[in-house]
């Protein structure tokens, strides 16, 4: 086996927190919620579209503008566990992860950036 295919193994082999976040404001505590397959990604991510002023949500958008990276906390509110059933895709389980989160904190109004 090559090197390269040995490499791709190995990644696909490799297992990434999956669940659900939150970035918080800290001045207003209103939360972000999302979910990712890869939480650490998530938060990379988040912070790309939000320093470049690309991110879907226009209020989250505008805070962070006004009060930059140090005004928000990334916080992991749940970590999905992981399945021992090869080949499990464990995607729906974030969804649905994601979704009793959102009925859990009801960030909508002045509790968060989400419409409901």
């Amino acid at each position: 086996m090559s090197s390269k295919k040995a490499l791709k193994q190995v990644y696909k082999e490799m297992t990434f927190p999956k669940g659900v976040y939150q970035l918080r404001n800290k001045h207003n505590n209103k939360v972000f919620v999302g979910s990712s397959m890869d939480l650490d990604r998530a938060w990379n991510s988040l912070r790309i579209q939000l320093k470049s002023g690309n991110h879907a949500n226009e209020a989250l958008q505008r805070d962070w503008l006004t009060y930059g990276e140090e005004g928000f906390v990334y916080e992991i509110v749940e970590v999905l566990k992981e399945s021992v059933e090869p080949g499990s895709d464990h995607r729906k389980d974030v969804k649905v992860l994601e979704q009793l989160v959102m009925l859990e904190l009801a960030p909508y109004g002045e509790k968060g950036y989400h419409k409901k």
